[in-house]
């Protein structure tokens, strides 16, 4: 089966945010490092030997990053989601994902790591919570989720049982 691969363009730390994000999440690894050559330097202007494009994997779905240079960078318009199954998950990928990241990017289960990367933590419980047919309940787990930062599943519970 085909499948499709998120490419992030990165000014010069493909690989750095590659190992980066490897060592965060489990059954994860870098599985190809290519290099720039002196074919094309004339459009590139990348010295040959550096790294072009890691391909790398994050919970066996597969990743590439590029060093593209300074010309694009990240924005919300695309995010990286995490659902996790407990508290003790959203805490540890918070704290990982958003160190020396922009603190201001912070909201409703949001963040931006250090690279600028959009991600979304979040309990899978919420997805429940917010599809439910009562309205009221889904109302009270989306009115508290809006006045989060990192979301806090027993704060949410508590909001969704009124």
């Amino acid at each position: 089966m085909q499948q499709i691969t998120p490419c992030l363009w990165f000014d010069n730390e493909a690989e750095e945010a590659a190992r980066y994000y490897t060592s965060i999440f489990k059954d994860s690894r870098i599985t190809e490092i290519s290099h720039y050559t002196e074919a094309g330097k004339e459009r590139h202007g990348r010295p040959a030997g550096s790294v072009m494009a890691v391909s790398f994997e994050l919970n066996g779905q597969p990743f590439a990053a590029l060093n593209g240079g300074p010309l694009f960078k990240f924005n919300e318009a695309l995010s990286l989601q995490v659902p996790c199954d407990a508290q003790e998950e959203v805490d540890y990928y918070w704290e990982k994902l958003g160190a020396g990241g922009d603190p201001a990017a912070q909201v409703c289960g949001w963040l931006k790591d250090k690279y600028g990367v959009s991600w979304q933590i979040f309990p899978r419980e919420l997805q429940r919570m917010l599809l439910d047919t009562d309205q009221r309940r889904a109302g009270r787990a989306m009115t508290a989720m809006m006045q989060m930062k990192k979301l806090d599943l027993q704060a949410l519970r508590q909001a969704y049982q009124g």
